[in-house]
């Protein structure tokens, strides 16, 4: 019986604090490396263990790896004189049949059997109590149930539940804004309809529950759904499972203050995953759209999922450790110089001169460089504390040029999210998530897929690995693209826009034992890595266990043109690099548009095939091209334009030849920019998305010891993809160059071939980026010399671009 003794509920949210990495001191020599200090929450005990990630391989895990069907969970049939009939009236019930009976309102079923419910109960509950833990059936027959102050259905007890929607029928279930408890300790049910046993929905009839108190359906088991039309609205969460979450059809519409469809299980690692078959899904939550505490699979199925309200409310992002410009820090410090592994920058980079900075860069007081201390502090541990979002204005304007606010707190509002692995292996998304789109604090796989994503974070996010093996993915608007520990495309065709970079492989080298909060049950993850300035492993505190990642980063000294110090980031201040990191393309088509980094690894890339266009920065803070280690190509096709002052190529080790070209002033989006061979065959002609002045093209077609000539301008009648023309002829260019390649790395610029020298950093901040004048590791050095250029030649002939 009910008590006068009401709950009070506690909405739990999760809170993320960034923090702000602040330069306080200008340091006069170029040798003080940028310290990086991590705080934790002392609420939050943690131990750290070095994990090395490897290589994701393909998974293929589906939905019927991990759910099982009875015949229970499909059964939709009844007959009248076989089951007991419930008839629902105001405030009572006539039943006929045994095994149910009507008390105060309510209905109490004891008996295993089938339950027909139809008409309309206004304040009351339908309660199963079942001591022989049979299977319940209850059919909803055109059936309208709400209880003012508890649930509307309430599985108490049961081998397990099945309401089954009867076809061509509406019906709804509903519950009271506050409920009323046997006593202080009890705090269940709390949802419209809330079950302790394995609650399974199945029918193509349509139920509408509205979750007043807290949650709309929620089953402390297994919750399955087979088919049917199904419509939660939830103060809370809308869709709850603890054990499981398996969906194998059915057309399911949530909007919901807290998570849409989420699992629960974080003591079971075999438990806790939400597995999705098909269906269609129309999800607006304020917290994450479909969160799973292990593993979430995807096999198909139609996806409409907004978070908190969209990319737009996403918290101003402050560029962390890794930012263009800025004084001190990782790749920068005026005038400092070192060694990089491959790749160098030219002697004469044309205009503005050698030795003076572009106009973009700022200056640098009394001519000293100077070194950040970066402060990464890990959120809150108390789970209980509610969170502040701040709203901000677009974040896709590029990340050089973008003014930004303190991000203060914000909760979990990611679109699909997984404790462990997320697989996709098919269907269609569209997503607009405050928060990250695609999210895994371990592995991400996407198989296949159709992807249309508007992030305010991460377009897509793996803690580790983030493996993509085919689908079309267009990610229009993000902070950063894509980003993992380790990030592998096998095949695809993606497309990402991101105001900071566009792939970033950074972070996943440690990780800690799961720490839980002593919160009201919730899990509190903290995740914070040293080797990683940029954000890595998730750190929200929302409904989730998760790992804490704490390492020591070591002090590199920054000694001239050491070439074997792989580590430092150019300039002269000691850069931050996680070895581990890495960025394979193997194969597919890949398309950026960063204000950022294009390409960003704080380790190495490797690609041996596929299609990569990049349309880097506009500003000397970034690069087209960063990678720590080495970039090696073997094959494919690339071609990356950006600014020159972080400017990149290949390293000198691989096998497949580039041309680095560097303009003599900023060349205006959509010019053309085309490369040919002395025979005029076309290497390249490509149409940047905007402002460059730096281009870089690899390409099978390159040789080593080849003649070549580089145009800029003029027009093509080839069929233009992402700006790269095939085909068609080129004409009434101006000649910048021609030139005779003398490496597998051949740099140019208006006057010809040039040798490399150690000296591209700049004002560099935290983990590297920089402007001009620093050096960047490079493991070349010496001075420009012109060998066969020819410049300014207008009004060029014709010439067949071939396909690439």
């Amino acid at each position: 019986m009910k008590k006068n003794t009401q709950k009070r509920k506690n909405i739990i949210t999760g809170s993320k604090l960034w923090s702000i990495a602040m330069i306080t001191s200008l340091l006069a020599a170029c040798s003080a490396p940028a310290t990086t200090s991590n705080t934790a929450n002392a609420a939050v005990s943690t131990t750290g263990t070095t994990k090395i990630v490897s290589v994701s391989e393909s998974t293929s895990v589906k939905y019927a790896d991990l759910v099982s069907l009875d015949a229970d969970d499909t059964n939709v049939s009844w007959t009248e004189a076989a089951s007991t009939m419930i008839k629902l009236n105001g405030t009572s019930a006539t039943i006929t049949g045994s095994g149910a009976k009507a008390a105060s309102g309510s209905v109490t079923i004891s008996e295993a059997g089938t339950y027909v419910l139809s008409g309309e109960l206004t304040d009351g509950q339908i309660v199963v109590n079942v001591a022989d833990k049979g299977v319940v059936h209850l059919v909803l027959n055109g059936a309208t149930i709400h209880d003012n102050d508890s649930a509307g259905i309430y599985i108490q007890k049961a081998g397990k539940a099945v309401i089954t929607l009867e076809k061509g029928t509406q019906n709804a279930v509903s519950d009271g804004k506050t409920y009323v408890y046997a006593d202080s300790s009890t705090d269940e049910p709390d949802a419209a309809i809330f079950s302790k046993a394995d609650l399974t929905f199945n029918g193509a009839g349509q139920l509408t529950v509205t979750g007043n108190y807290n949650e709309g359906i929620t089953s402390k088991d297994d919750l399955k759904i087979i088919s049917g039309s199904i419509n939660v609205k939830a103060a809370d969460d809308g869709i709850k499972g603890k054990d499981m979450v398996a969906i194998q059809s059915g057309t399911i519409t949530v909007d919901a203050t807290g998570d849409g469809i989420k699992s629960t299980n974080d003591t079971d690692t075999s438990k806790g995953f939400v597995a999705i078959a098909d269906g269609t899904f129309n999800i607006q939550s304020g917290s994450d759209g479909i969160q799973a505490e292990t593993a979430l699979v995807t096999d198909g199925g139609t996806y409409n999922i907004v978070t908190a309200g969209g990319s737009a409310n996403a918290p101003a992002k402050v560029e962390e450790g890794p930012g263009g410009g800025g004084f001190g820090g990782g790749r920068g410090g005026f005038g400092g110089d070192g060694a990089m592994n491959g790749g160098t920058p030219p002697t004469d980079m044309g205009t503005p001169p050698d030795g003076e900075p572009p106009a973009d860069m700022p200056a640098m007081p009394n001519g000293n460089a100077s070194s950040g201390t970066t402060t990464n502090s890990t959120k809150a541990a108390n789970a209980s504390t509610t969170s502040t979002t701040t709203v901000s204005s677009d974040t896709n304007a590029d990340a050089d040029n973008t003014s930004t606010t303190t991000e203060e707190e914000s909760i979990s509002a990611k679109a699909l999210k997984a404790g462990t692995d997320l697989t996709v292996n098919g269907g269609t998304y569209t997503i607009d998530s405050m928060d990250d789109s695609l999210h895994s604090n371990s592995n991400v796989t996407v198989n296949d897929g159709t992807f249309n994503i508007q992030s305010g974070d991460d377009g897509i996010h793996a803690d580790q690995a983030l493996t993509i093996n085919g689908g079309t993915i267009r990610i229009t608007k993000s902070y950063e693209g894509l980003e993992g520990a380790i990030i592998t495309l096998n095949d695809g065709d993606v497309d990402v826009t991101a105001s900071d970079d566009g792939v970033n492989a950074a972070g996943g080298e440690a990780t800690t034992s799961s720490t839980t909060a002593t919160t009201t049950g919730k899990a509190t993850n903290n995740s914070s890595s040293a080797t990683d300035t940029n954000k890595s492993a998730d750190t929200d505190t929302a409904n989730s266990t998760g790992t804490t990642g704490t390492t020591s980063t070591s002090d590199q000294s920054a000694q001239g043109s050491d070439a074997s110090q792989q580590t430092r980031g150019p300039g002269g201040m000691a850069g931050e690099s996680s070895g581990n990191n890495e960025l394979h393309i193997n194969g597919g088509t890949l398309t950026v548009n960063a204000g950022g980094d294009g390409l960003d690894s704080n380790g190495s890339i490797t690609m041996t095939g596929g299609t990569v266009i990049v349309n880097g920065p506009t500003t000397n803070g970034n690069g087209a091209l960063d990678y720590d280690g080495t970039f090696v190509i073997s094959g494919g096709y690339l071609v990356a334009a950006g600014s020159s002052g972080m400017a990149q190529g290949t390293s000198d080790d691989s096998t497949q030849n580039t041309i680095v070209m560097t303009f003599p002033e900023t060349q205006k989006a959509g010019t053309l920019v085309h490369v040919q061979d002395s025979k005029g065959n076309n290497i390249l002609t490509f149409a940047p998305a905007k402002d460059y002045q730096n281009v870089v093209v690899s390409s099978p077609d390159l040789a080593k010891d080849g003649s070549y000539v580089i145009f800029s301008g003029g027009t093509s009648t080839g069929k233009a993809v992402d700006g790269l023309y095939t085909g068609g002829t080129y004409s009434g260019g101006t000649q910048i160059v021609a030139f005779q390649s003398t490496s597998n790395v051949t740099w140019v610029n208006e006057s010809g071939v040039t040798t490399a020298r150690s000296g591209m950093g700049g004002f560099g901040g935290g983990n590297g980026q920089g402007g001009f004048g620093g050096g960047r590791n490079r493991s070349q050095s010496g001075t420009s010399t012109d060998t066969t250029g020819t410049t300014s030649t207008t009004g060029t002939t014709g010439t067949t671009d071939s396909a690439k």
